[in-house]
């Protein structure tokens, strides 16, 4: 399981509440919450620098704003910063946000390896989420997922092509970044978004799944 994941959340009662219930059901060595998007970027630099980075990033994605002035203030620009930074770091948004186009961008942009939505049942499924990306896989709330179904096959651009093209000759990510002068975040970003799309496990699996498909 994860050893160190930082949690941001505006609202202490949600921020603890969600710290208690992992500390009740998941072994996590070290779990730290944060209020401040910008008191979250400053752990993650510092945990860099101490070469101890966090494993998994918990984050909303509203701050409402108050007396201290922010440089970071979404919990999307924080996710952004810290995916450009570092490909390493699993992101998982846990919001209220349920619009399809805000979440697909956010997947398609960001790379994210989950989403849930807050509710009734939002911390059993954040408990799933942090089990499944754990795994290496990607997970949705069930509310979400059609954000990114197959309808968005014919969207496919001739970047995404080339990237599965490159994967099924048995390029790495690096490699496949270097090969199409991009960066690795890139790559990983796009994959994370195709494999949400096809439903795939992992990369492995999508590339047979496009095959399939006859798409390369």
């Amino acid at each position: 399981m994860f050893k160190k994941i930082l949690v941001a959340e505006d609202l202490k009662g949600i921020n603890e509440g969600i710290v208690s219930f992992l500390n009740e059901n998941l072994k996590i060595e070290k779990l730290e919450l944060v209020q401040y998007c910008d008191d979250a970027y400053l752990k993650y630099k510092k945990a860099i620098l101490d070469q101890e980075p966090y494993d998994l990033l918990i984050t909303d994605l509203s701050f409402e704003g108050d007396y201290r002035e922010q440089k970071i203030t979404s919990g999307d620009n924080l996710a952004m910063k810290i995916r450009e930074e570092d490909t390493n770091t699993k992101i998982i948004v846990y919001s209220v946000e349920k619009r399809f186009s805000k979440i697909r961008k956010l997947i398609q942009d960001i790379g994210l390896n989950g989403y849930v939505c807050k509710g009734r049942t939002g911390l059993d499924e954040l408990l799933i989420c942090i089990k499944e990306v754990y795994k290496g896989e990607i997970y949705l709330s069930p509310e979400v997922r059609p954000a990114l179904t197959r309808k968005d096959i014919t969207e496919l651009s001739n970047f995404d092509i080339e990237i599965l093209k490159h994967l099924s000759e048995g390029h790495i990510q690096k490699d496949i970044a270097r090969l199409m002068f991009t960066s690795t975040s890139s790559v990983e970003k796009r994959l994370n978004a195709l494999k949400i799309v096809f439903r795939a496990k992992n990369t492995t699996h999508l590339v047979s799944i496009i095959k399939d498909l006859g798409l390369i």
